[in-house]
């Protein structure tokens, strides 16, 4: 028994003086992550807000004319009309054609891109720095793809930063001071996104799984130590039930306290990462056009009209019109500026990196592209699960449900995911549920077994997201504060006492190599450092 104590005590001493650091990084940032989690990004919102009206009164190509300038296939390519550089455009797959000319948009110059960072952010071009090119992710396009970009510093009093895609002309990333300086206090420790690892795939993935399993190691250690070091007393006195003192009596009772959430926070932040790919068992497969009833035809769209659709639209200005195919007819899905309470709540978000997971509802009509009627009523339900019986006839239905708000495996925190949304269950082996949107009939969302357990494990767990506190807010927000302000003082005291630990050992260090003569390094010599050593 003394010899399997002695063994946890060393081993969680000298793998916590490894590991403190890193669990006090993760606790400080966990602070920061509650309020303002993720990276710094640009919100479908914000970037419907800011973007410039399409002038339909200068739009002199289709869609089909369009793209057959272009001479190449486009079959499963979103086609898009917006403008660029003050001109109407289709943005059909990664390659824009302008809408009033036929001719291919060019990579942008820096001082094309400067002008549409300028226009974006309604500012004056002079207050837009000359640019660079980067070539290479920096820390706030980790998560783009197609590089080059142009980088502007802006001067507006907010540090922005702004990043234009040159082949397209669209705004894809911006940051601001702010966002910047909670990124850094949050989510890059958090997550450690730090540019140079997080590059390096393999290795970042490695470091980040094998770290959450020792911490998982730590405080099961801890834990263990916390029982077999209680001492039990006659008459029971729990001061003297814990036999330590000063920092390490402190340490032993937060450990106590905390060390449970330290562990399942630990492990849930394993989980996440997917080791051994546990959740990757496949659900149904449900194809992507299950609801559209064939590919794109893009004849169906003639050239618009400007008279006829100022009319429809009652004079509102367009900023975008998808063309889109859904359930075997063809729909324009035109997107306006945001109201104006949404514009103002994107406006406060533009300092914060919060995840945005839904799409910009505010401004969006549905018209049918042969009536040019406006949809107002979202699609039958019958007809929502009469298509996936179809898609999969083998596998029966268990249950239908149009719900009305979110349940524990399809929301979001800044409950921005469409509503009404149909759930529709599966009895295949993986019990599959598949949320769609009954509005523009598309699959939301697809969970099997597997995903709704790492829900609760890892949402669970790593945030205590359970609907009986976390939507009573500030209940949540006191639970978890409290919890990572323990865990927090747990940890910086191991580090307190593990550097203690080090200085010991590096005098211990120095006493030996003062007693021992030159190249004399015997065991008796060996015994007297550790007897002096112990005596100190």
């Amino acid at each position: 028994m003394k010899l399997l104590r002695r063994l946890l005590i060393q081993s969680h001493r000298y793998l916590g003086i490894a590991l403190c650091l890193l669990a006090i990084m993760w606790f400080a940032s966990g602070f920061v992550m509650m309020y303002a989690g993720g990276l710094p990004r640009l919100s479908p919102e914000l970037r419907l807000e800011r973007m410039p009206d399409v002038d339909l009164s200068k739009v002199r190509l289709s869609p089909a004319e369009a793209v057959e300038r272009l001479g190449d296939d486009p079959a499963g390519e979103r086609v898009m009309l917006l403008t660029v550089l003050g001109r109407p455009a289709y943005r059909i797959g990664g390659t824009t054609v302008f809408a009033d000319t036929g001719d291919t948009l060019e990579p942008l110059s820096l001082a094309q891109s400067r002008t549409i960072a300028s226009r974006f952010l309604r500012l004056a071009a002079d207050r837009v720095s000359a640019g660079v090119t980067i070539t290479s992710a920096d820390q706030w396009t980790l998560e783009q793809r197609g590089l080059p970009l142009h980088k502007f510093i802006v001067d507006d009093g907010n540090g922005t930063e702004i990043y234009v895609q040159p082949r397209s002309g669209e705004i894809v990333t911006l940051t601001t001071k702010k966002s910047r300086l909670l990124a850094w206090m949050g989510t890059i420790p958090h997550w450690m996104y730090f540019t140079a690892l997080r590059l390096n795939q393999p290795l970042w993935y490695r470091i980040v799984v094998w770290t959450s399993g020792a911490v998982c190691v730590l405080a099961a250690l801890g834990l263990a130590l916390t029982v077999t070091q209680f001492r039990k007393t006659r008459p029971f006195r729990l001061a003297a039930a814990i036999p330590y003192s000063g920092a390490m009596r402190w340490h032993y009772v937060t450990g106590a306290v905390f060390g449970v959430f330290t562990l399942t926070w630990a492990f849930s932040g394993l989980i996440s990462m997917e080791p051994f790919e546990w959740t990757n068992a496949r659900g149904l497969d449900v194809r992507r056009d299950v609801f559209t009833g064939g590919p794109l035809d893009l004849s169906r769209f003639p050239a618009m009209n400007a008279d006829r659709w100022n009319s429809l639209l009652g004079g509102r200005a367009i900023r975008e019109v998808e063309f889109t195919r859904i359930q075997d007819g063809h729909y324009y899905v035109v997107r306006q500026a945001p109201q104006a309470a949404a514009v103002a709540k994107q406006r406060e978000r533009l300092h914060q990196p919060y995840y945005v997971t839904g799409r910009a509802e505010a401004g969006r009509v549905l018209v049918d592209a042969d009536t040019l009627a406006i949809r107002h009523e979202p699609f039958s339900a019958d007809a929502l699960v009469a298509r996936l019986r179809a898609e999969v006839p083998d596998v029966p239905v268990v249950e239908s449900t149009l719900l009305a708000d979110y349940d524990s495996y399809y929301y979001s925190r800044g409950r921005l995911t469409p509503l009404p949304v149909l759930r529709v269950k599966f009895a295949d082996p993986a019990e599959t549920w598949v949320y769609v949107d009954p509005e523009m009939s598309q699959v939301l969302a697809q969970v099997n077994r597997l995903n709704r357990v790492e829900r609760w494990v890892y949402n669970g767990l790593h945030s205590l997201d359970f609907a009986f506190w976390y939507n009573k807010r500030p209940l949540w927000d006191i639970v978890m504060i409290v919890l990572l302000a323990g865990g927090l003082t747990s940890s910086v005291l191991g580090m307190v006492m593990g550097i203690r630990r080090l200085r010991r050992g590096a005098k211990g260090l120095a006493t030996w190599a003062d007693v021992a003569p030159e190249g004399q390094h015997g065991p008796a010599v060996t015994g007297a450092v550790q007897r002096t050593t112990t005596a100190r």
